[in-house]
């Protein structure tokens, strides 16, 4: 792998205009497969080629709420699409394995009649990530539980703030750690984020949105090489999210979990490093990634680090 310097910051609005397409699973024409699930999909408009990143929400969330972070990451040059998995949900993840599964098929057959013209999907560069629950299931579909494989193949795995359910010993179906370290068997890279503040309740009302036992913490000591881990210390476990997330469940985003001082270094944060670990594992470029880790660039958020590399 060779590291280069870019003269876009990670951490910044990348060069690429880009736009934010909805897609609904009806979207029925004379020419179209539409997909299981429907999308938000935001991507770059330039005529060129560019890898993918499926992006699964969190629990009860909206993919809307993730606007603002979808469009920072398709601004650096990558496709990113977003399924609404559910808008009512139990504790079992079952369902959004299979749901995930079916749109991973779907794309090579379907997500090109829904992109903007000569904007050409590299299928070949895929990555999977999830915040939360979603983190739960990208790890889970990427470990093969329930034996559910996919067409298409994942070469990098990301969780945002992943969370196995309330508490170790009540995890959600199907558990996906295992207490066992490095036990995880991927044949790919793999990323954690983790919030500072995740684990540490709002009020005396409510647990913390990502419990000790079941977090980032456990998600990365299962994890074998090459694996990143970052985690914004002051931070909360919704803080990537918009800026405004509109609604009963937006406005529960901001009461639910101990939350940093604003969104917006947060979800620059995020944006930053899913970039550059996208880079350094899609495009063998491993430059902003190591500069990151070295802290030779500017950081939007206090970190903690670790590597397996």
């Amino acid at each position: 792998m060779c590291s280069s310097s870019s003269s876009t910051n990670v951490f910044d609005t990348g060069k690429y205009i880009t736009e934010l397409l909805r897609v609904e699973s009806e979207s029925y024409t004379h020419n179209n497969i539409p997909p299981p699930k429907s999308l938000l999909i935001a991507t770059p408009l330039e005529a060129e080629e560019f890898p993918l990143l499926l992006f699964l929400h969190g629990y009860l969330l909206y993919n809307s709420y993730y606007s603002q972070l979808l469009q920072h990451i398709a601004s650096h040059g990558f496709i990113v699409i977003a399924p609404q998995l559910y808008t009512v949900a139990g504790p079992d993840t079952s369902d959004e394995i299979r749901s995930v599964a079916a749109i991973t098929n779907w794309l090579s057959e379907g997500l090109c009649k829904f992109l903007p013209p000569n904007v050409r999907p590299n299928l070949s560069k895929l990555a999977l990530a999830g915040h939360s629950r979603g983190g739960k299931t990208a790890f889970a579909l990427a470990l093969r539980k329930l034996n559910i494989t996919t067409n298409l193949k994942f070469s990098a795995l990301i969780g945002v703030d992943p969370v196995d359910g309330m508490d170790k010993g009540k995890q959600t179906p199907p558990p996906v750690l295992t207490y066992v370290p490095h036990s995880f068997d991927f044949d790919m890279a793999v990323m954690v984020i983790g919030s500072g503040l995740g684990e540490v309740k709002r009020n005396p009302l409510f647990p913390p949105c990502a419990p000790q036992g079941v977090n980032h913490e456990n998600f990365f000591n299962e994890c074998k090489k090459p694996a990143w881990y970052f985690v914004a210390k002051d931070y909360g476990h919704f803080d990537m999210l918009d800026d405004d997330t509109k609604g009963i469940r937006g406005k529960a985003t901001y009461c639910l979990c101990k939350n940093g001082e604003s969104r917006k270094p947060m979800r620059r944060f995020v944006g930053g490093v899913i970039v550059a670990f996208l880079k350094a594992y899609l495009h063998d470029d491993n430059g902003e990634l190591l500069a990151i880790r070295d802290r030779h660039v500017s950081l939007p958020a206090e970190l903690k680090f670790e590597s397996l590399v």
